[in-house]
């Protein structure tokens, strides 16, 4: 059996921020689609502010879904 070499706390601190800034970037990303999707819905059909605080409703669950999903994936949950 090989033992796997012990990480630093350094390099174990540069993987965390990178996967937290990473999520950070990520939820803003999501967001931002669906807030967009939301605006030009609303241009194209002419409803106001309705699709655009729908596409936020919506993206905001969406977003920590995938979110949750991801972090799942690197086992930081």
């Amino acid at each position: 059996m090989k033992q796997q070499p012990s990480s630093s706390g350094l390099a174990d601190a540069l993987r965390a921020f990178g996967l937290l800034s990473g999520a950070g970037i990520y939820l803003v990303v999501f967001l931002g689609i669906f807030l967009y999707l939301g605006q030009c819905a609303d241009e194209f059909l002419g409803t106001g502010r309705i699709c655009t605080i729908a596409g936020i409703l919506l993206g905001f669950p969406a977003a920590i879904y995938s979110l949750y999903r991801q972090l799942k994936y690197y086992k930081a949950i």
